[in-house]
């Protein structure tokens, strides 16, 4: 039989020792026969503890730690949920920098509190104060509250807490006129036809591997994380198929890695684009190259171009046509416009787009792509404005 005695004994013997592996201070007798070590003190770095036996001043280690574990800081908890996710693969390395820097952000003060200290009104005065002191937009509290819910929630799990944290951020004090919002003018985020027209012939006019890819992205409206991740393998007739996507994340040595995840953005990205007509000839010049190579696009080291490659081009190419500074992203909001204004087929926008919703296509794409002439003409031809 097992003796059960004998198996608690050995378990709480074993959590013993590693409290006390954790400790970073020496325990010593001193010349007193009595028992010292330093315990660890926010305020004066460290305090000095005496007791009569090695026993007693272990324990007093023990329920220091034991303490610190039970209470953990707000901070600790969002790491442990970040980097177990990272490790679950639930999340991608870009996410877990992402979530990092949005933890920076707005916890960089707060996030040091014990997590027992703080009660759920004040979690909801914080994440309410965070609107006006950074000016934030919808999106960036939506963010917010992301890692704010996935923090509390494994504090949850380990009862660090007990109050519902969907409770607690449902009864948030907010409204849509709390938020910065951001007006961006048509010019700022599409191509008109004058300035598609002009880049297009000029791309052809200077055809090389990174113009390439840029008519890709104008006759597709691919991401640029997908085209730089394309791969010879994919092209078929006059499609390809989505399967990859480029990410970012932080390495160890403090820089930006770029590399290439077997995954789009989401299951909606992964489809089968087609390439119009007047633009198959494109599939022959990329064909050409990296032929023997794993990837489409690359530099002249043979290295994959990275998605910053093809954004500094871009740049480059509309000072020189003297077109207000557009990122690839802009590109297929221009794509999506052009879908939308011809009355294409939902269905066909929202595969050709890698989108799961139209919606998400009509109210973050769709934006007016004609100049002020235009719009003149049209609101001049209508015959209630005409003059009698």
């Amino acid at each position: 039989m097992i003796n059960v005695s004998y198996v608690q004994e050995q378990i709480k013997m074993k959590k013993r020792k590693e409290l006390l592996e954790k400790h970073p201070y020496k325990i010593w007798e001193g010349k007193d026969g009595k028992w010292y070590t330093y315990i660890p003190d926010k305020k004066r770095g460290r305090i000095l503890k005496k007791r009569i036996t090695r026993e007693a001043i272990e324990n007093d280690v023990i329920e220091y730690w034991k303490s610190e574990i039970d209470n953990p800081c707000i901070s600790e908890v969002f790491h442990e949920w970040n980097d177990r996710r990272l490790e679950l693969k639930k999340i991608s390395m870009a996410t877990h920098l992402r979530n990092k820097q949005i933890f920076y952000r707005h916890y960089n003060e707060f996030g040091n509190r014990k997590i027992k200290s703080v009660c759920e009104e004040e979690y909801e005065e914080f994440l309410e104060e965070q609107i006006a002191e950074k000016e934030l937009t919808a999106k960036s509290f939506s963010n917010l509250k992301t890692i704010t819910r996935g923090m509390l929630k494994r504090a949850k799990k380990r009862k660090l807490i007990s109050f519902n944290v969907e409770e607690m951020l449902q009864d948030l004090d907010t409204s849509e006129t709390d938020f910065k919002k951001t007006i961006k003018e048509d010019y700022e985020e599409v191509f008109n036809d004058e300035e598609m027209s002009s880049m297009i012939n000029y791309l052809k006019e200077n055809l090389d591997s990174k113009n390439i890819g840029i008519l890709l992205m104008f006759a597709t409206g691919i991401r640029v994380g997908e085209l730089v991740a394309l791969k010879h393998d994919v092209f078929d007739g006059n499609t390809f198929k989505i399967r990859r996507t480029e990410t970012r994340y932080l390495g160890e040595d403090g820089k930006y890695v770029y590399s290439v995840k077997e995954f789009p953005k989401s299951e909606a990205g992964v489809r089968t684009v087609v390439i119009p007509d007047d633009y198959v000839w494109l599939c022959s010049k990329i064909k050409t190259l990296n032929p023997f190579g794993e990837y489409v696009f690359t530099n002249d080291k043979g290295d994959r171009m990275t998605t910053n490659c093809i954004r500094r081009r871009l740049e480059r190419n509309c000072q020189k046509l003297e077109i207000y500074k557009k990122s690839p992203h802009k590109i297929r909001k221009t794509y999506g416009t052009i879908l939308l204004d011809h009355n294409i087929d939902r269905r066909l926008i929202m595969e050709q787009m890698g989108h799961t919703d139209i919606s998400c296509t009509e109210n973050h794409y769709h934006r007016n792509r004609r100049n002020i002439e235009t719009k003149s003409q049209i609101i001049s031809s209508i015959p209630e404005f005409k003059a009698t």
